[in-house]
């Protein structure tokens, strides 16, 4: 990516509307950043605002010994570790990251559209994944920051070292320490979406609208885990879950809740509304799908409806069970 010098010029002179025009194309994976280093898409909208604001009052300050982009996240990087100091964020197990919310696949496919390699595409989605993002959670600020920079954005262990204000040996130490604990944590590495798991994820919807509990229980590998953040816990197994399911939402009544594929982390996802007294379909929450071997092996669910917006989702329509729900039109996520 090269950035326009005169765009560079003038925006180091005072003007702001050469400033948005210089930051535009990065600021989509500036807040991809930020969401993986945060695991909540509210924080990452906070980071990269105030990244915004330090990247124009410190601009006049940049003196082009490296590229704009890495000086942008080494301003995104700071603030982000900022963040995490300020809001007593230790690394917690999955099930207790209250703050985590999902990134939604119509902002994540901006950034890859641009990008004309499909592997580079295929990486971009993997490091968004859920599981990489709530094992990243699950690393201390600094060493998640280190693998980031080095495994996702290809920085060199100089580049990586001065942006942490650290010794090349002790950001290789970081990075070494944060791909054991990542390798245990996540397992197998994540493979693209295929026909077999969208026929899994329209097998869950019809079974879930006829409230056919067998027919979910099916669908479920026998030591699923369903998370619910900010729900501290877990629910581990196909029975446990299952159960869940039968009594819980809308009192086990799953045929009154209408769920939306959507997607997110670059997996499949699932948005939920539950009809009121006067048919009106309020939102409910979104769930994310991890499937393997034709089995579906988490469900985090997301019950929190101010989501909807950022999925150009409707927060409540009017509708029948013959009715889809139409996504309404919506703003990129990204703050100005």
């Amino acid at each position: 990516m090269h950035d326009d010098p005169a765009l560079l010029t003038a925006a180091r002179a005072g003007d702001h509307d050469a400033f948005v025009a210089l930051l535009a194309p990065h600021l989509r994976a500036l807040h991809v950043h930020c969401y993986r280093m945060l695991g909540s898409l509210d924080d990452a909208d906070d980071a990269l605002q105030e990244a915004q604001l330090l990247a124009w009052r410190g601009l006049k300050g940049y003196e082009g010994r490296a590229p704009l982009r890495h000086w942008l996240y080494r301003i995104a990087t700071t603030t982000c570790l900022k963040v995490i100091r300020a809001r007593g964020r230790t690394p917690l197990p999955a099930g207790e990251l209250f703050y985590l919310q999902p990134y939604p696949d119509r902002l994540l496919d901006q950034l890859i559209a641009g990008d004309p390699d499909p592997a580079a595409a295929a990486e971009q989605r993997d490091s968004v994944a859920l599981a990489f993002i709530v094992a990243l959670q699950q690393l201390p600020a600094t060493q998640r920051a280190a693998l980031l920079l080095r495994d996702v954005l290809a920085f060199t262990p100089a580049e990586t070292a001065e942006l942490l204000d650290t010794s090349i040996a002790a950001a290789n130490s970081l990075l070494q320490r944060s791909r054991a604990t990542l390798t245990a944590a996540t397992g197998r590495s994540r493979r693209p979406l295929d026909a077999t798991d969208r026929q899994i994820v329209r097998r869950f919807v019809e079974a879930w609208h006829r409230r056919d509990i067998a027919g979910l229980a099916a669908l479920l590998r026998e030591d699923a885990i369903l998370r619910m953040p900010p729900e501290p816990g877990e629910f581990t197994g196909r029975d446990v879950i299952v159960e869940f399911f039968a009594t819980v939402p809308a009192e086990g009544r799953l045929d009154l809740i209408r769920l939306v594929e959507t997607g997110a982390n670059g997996q499949p996802a699932l948005a939920a509304y539950l009809p009121d007294d006067v048919d009106l379909c309020q939102g409910y929450g979104i769930m994310v799908l991890d499937i393997a071997d034709g089995l579906i092996t988490t469900i985090t669910g997301f019950p929190n409806a101010a989501l909807f917006p950022a999925f150009a989702l409707p927060t409540d329509r009017c509708r029948t069970p013959e009715t889809p729900l139409a996504p309404a039109r919506r703003p990129p996520h990204v703050p100005a």
